[in-house]
């Protein structure tokens, strides 16, 4: 029996409508390949108060040591307008040496390339050898992270399944197949500084109290100083503003109150514990006077899979196929890979980046093939390990 291509099973995920958090048939779609296969899978749907419930599959193939899974999403963002895409944002179209699609680089490239390497070693008997092959895939990555991959991970466990590597196809690479994996992430904490004030006219200052002059200390206080330095394996963290607001419509009101919000991306010197007291510490300095400091529950923690026998024959594999030494990375934003390092070392290897989330979101054909090369050389190497 011919196994499919990583090219024809992304088509036709890429024809899955599956904006978070709908599953718009990609699941389907995933079953329907790896149940033939000999895969045992299991859709299980997680539900949170005030969050909407979200799908999610697990498959398994083997019964024994070593276990290697496969993470991903197949959630995508939506499409904006369809009009303005070249070739409609769900139709999987092959021109000009690229597949077109939402999704297509992130991360539906990276979910097909695994599922058709794990066809065509299960089509090669590779089950039979010993060891086994899982997918833990979730339509909850571009949404709220709630009911996805964490829930996941806890419902496998409790079954009794235990993983002893992970390879999440996000996609990695800045500009070109081979260049990066990605072996750690920083972490990330939200806040909100509220600074109150007296409402009044501009022209007479002396009856109000104007919160934007002490809001301005405070947001000094932030980002006058770096955080760190950066550790041997992460950047330095960085604080941003990405929000001031006053609500005031008018050129001739003193506002009662206003606030910023900011982001800061950390890296494995702090916990969101110690980061928060950091960051109330420097407001404490700036004379604020009344005001509020809030934070939203942290669920993006700093993790490493330090370098290792894995990290090195993940990085032989991509050299193997691509040409290209790759470099171990902890940049860029969050991933689902916070979750899974609680379980078993992560290491994430995708396609190219560049259009992910864009109108025109695209990835080149050779990059899908070569991905699946990637993955199937991983599953030879760890499995015969």
């Amino acid at each position: 029996m011919t196994t499919p291509s990583a090219l024809d099973v992304l088509q036709a995920l890429l024809r899955c409508p599956s904006v978070t958090p709908a599953a718009g048939g990609a699941l389907d779609m995933i079953q329907g390949l790896l149940e033939p296969a000999g895969f045992a899978v299991h859709r299980v749907t997680f539900s949170e108060p005030g969050t909407p419930d979200v799908e999610n599959l697990y498959a398994r193939i083997g019964t024994g040591a070593p276990h290697l899974v496969f993470a991903g999403h197949v959630d995508v963002v939506p499409p904006g307008d369809a009009a303005a895409w070249t070739h409609a944002p769900f139709s999987g179209d092959v021109a000009d040496g690229m597949v077109w699609g939402r999704g297509a680089c992130d991360m539906k490239g990276g979910v097909a390339a695994a599922v058709a390497a794990a066809l065509a070693w299960a089509a090669r008997g590779g089950a039979a050898a010993g060891g086994s092959v899982s997918f833990l895939i979730t339509g909850d990555e571009e949404g709220p992270a709630v009911n996805g991959t964490a829930k996941l991970l806890d419902w496998a466990r409790e079954r009794g399944e235990r993983f002893d590597a992970c390879v999440l196809g996000e996609p990695t690479n800045p500009g070109r197949m081979g260049e990066m994996i990605k072996n750690g992430r920083r972490g990330s904490l939200t806040g909100e500084i509220t600074v109150e004030g007296r409402q009044g006219h501009v022209a007479y200052p002396h009856l109000a109290d104007n919160p934007i002059p002490r809001l301005m200390r405070a947001l000094a206080a932030l980002t006058s100083a770096p955080l760190d330095a950066g550790t041997a394996h992460f950047d330095p963290s960085n604080l941003e503003i990405v929000t001031v607001d006053t609500g005031n419509p008018s050129a001739n009101v003193i506002p009662a109150s206003c606030r910023a919000r900011f982001n800061v991306r950390f890296n494995d010197l702090w916990t969101p514990e110690s980061l928060s007291d950091e960051i109330r510490a420097r407001v404490g300095t700036a004379a604020v006077g009344p005001h509020r400091l809030a934070f939203a529950p942290c669920n993006a923690l700093a993790f490493l899979t330090a370098p290792g026998a894995f990290t090195a024959l993940v990085a032989a594999a991509v050299e193997a196929e691509t040409g290209v030494k790759p470099a171990l990375s902890t940049t860029g934003g969050t991933s689902d890979a916070r979750f899974i390092v609680r379980d078993c070392p992560v290491v994430e290897f995708g396609l190219v980046g560049q259009t992910m989330h864009m109108v025109d979101e695209r990835v080149s054909v050779a990059d899908v093939a070569a991905l699946e090369r990637v993955y199937g050389r991983v599953i030879a190497g760890f499995l015969s390990a």
